[in-house]
């Protein structure tokens, strides 16, 4: 490649206003370098997020950017010093980079770093780019934030790989293990995908909550549970536990960021239980403390993925299918509900952002 090779892109400029821009392709620089071709890429709600209102909390779009962080493709260039990958490997792409400086990335919780440059995500400093996203054709990542993907495990299933990693990450820190009773609240991607995780890291049980019942089809449909409530036709948290063999879930993922479930998931709890909180809110919530401190419940925040994560997930998946699609105890590749090549990339878009059933949504990437 040189740097007149043409990196088909698609780009941000504003909001509602999405377009398709050819740029130079990036270049060899470090020798830990790895150039890859981009094949499949998911769409994720925060880019929707982006599409429609230019901002996410703190990151406000103000220049365009080229959309796509969930994304696997084929190493296709490497640098002199890369070890662990060669041309022709396929590959899941860790879209964020710390600072290789700070302290949270030598304490291995990179994801913590507040110089951390992720893909299609704003940088709202003067003069400064915004990090590229992985929905072009070619895209650059250094070595070690590539995983590469065993044989059995697709392309598709590796643009999964990244809210896959949200899961796992919560469920790390939630310390899910055999045996545990887990409930689950929201069944959009990321909570099905967390519903998946914990059944297998060896929940014993695990219930998904949410409030439309194709969502909660969807979950049995995918082996992801082995219970489900629908806590707007179902009732209370007394109902949830009642549907849920009468037992107190110990593990709360909570992934909607919604008040109803926040505190149906505290009062719900077990005693001596653990809190996972993975969805964000759009603003402060009420929350149920009397409850939450006499019951000793142990709360944490969860962001995005650290150290291993990414390298958990691709397992998750390798183990899944190690005896073929048709013996996999979980079907994730039926998430996967929607397919477009990456010429109709702004119809896909459009798509996921009016709805339509989508659950996950993949864009080819260019020829």
């Amino acid at each position: 490649m040189t740097s007149s090779t043409p990196n088909p892109s698609l780009v941000l400029n504003k909001i509602d206003d999405i377009s398709f821009e050819t740029y130079e392709a990036p270049e060899i620089v470090e020798p830990t370098d790895v150039i890859v071709e981009v094949k499949k890429t998911g769409i994720c709600g925060s880019d929707i997020h982006y599409y429609a209102h230019g901002k996410i909390g703190p990151f406000v779009l103000t220049k365009p950017m080229v959309l796509g962080h969930e994304s696997s493709g084929i190493v296709s260039k490497i640098g002199s010093g890369v070890t662990t990958l060669k041309v022709g490997d396929k590959v899941a792409i860790e879209p964020g980079v710390p600072s290789r400086f700070s302290k949270e990335y030598k304490a291995g919780k990179y994801n913590l770093c507040p110089h951390m440059c992720f893909a299609a995500t704003p940088n709202s400093t003067e003069g400064e780019p915004n990090p590229p996203g992985t929905l072009c054709k070619y895209y650059k990542s250094p070595e070690d934030f590539l995983v590469k993907l065993p044989e059995h495990v697709s392309l598709e299933l590796g643009a999964m790989v990244e809210p896959l990693s949200v899961g796992v990450h919560a469920c790390k820190l939630g310390n899910v293990k055999f045996g545990d009773h887990v409930a689950v609240f929201g069944a959009g991607p990321v909570g099905l995908l967390t519903a998946a995780t914990a059944k297998a890291m060896g929940a014993a049980k695990v219930i998904i909550v949410d409030i439309f019942d194709n969502k909660l089809q969807m979950a049995k449909d995918i082996g992801a549970v082995t219970h489900t409530f629908n806590s707007k036709t179902g009732g209370d948290y007394k109902d949830l536990i009642a549907a849920f063999d009468d037992v107190r879930p110990n593990v709360i993922l909570e992934c909607t960021g919604a008040e109803p479930c926040i505190v149906m998931g505290v009062l719900a709890a077990a005693p001596g239980g653990r809190f996972v909180q993975v969805g964000n809110a759009g603003a402060s919530v009420l929350f149920p403390i009397t409850e939450f401190a006499t019951k000793e419940l142990t709360l944490f925040g969860s962001f995005r993925y650290d150290n291993g994560d990414y390298e958990t997930a691709v397992g998750i998946f390798d183990k899944n299918y190690e005896n073929g699609k048709d013996k996999a105890p979980i079907d994730f590749e039926k998430l996967i509900t929607h397919r477009f090549k990456f010429e109709d990339a702004i119809t896909a878009y459009d798509t996921v952002r009016a709805g339509n059933g989508a659950v996950k949504c993949l864009i080819d990437g260019p020829l």
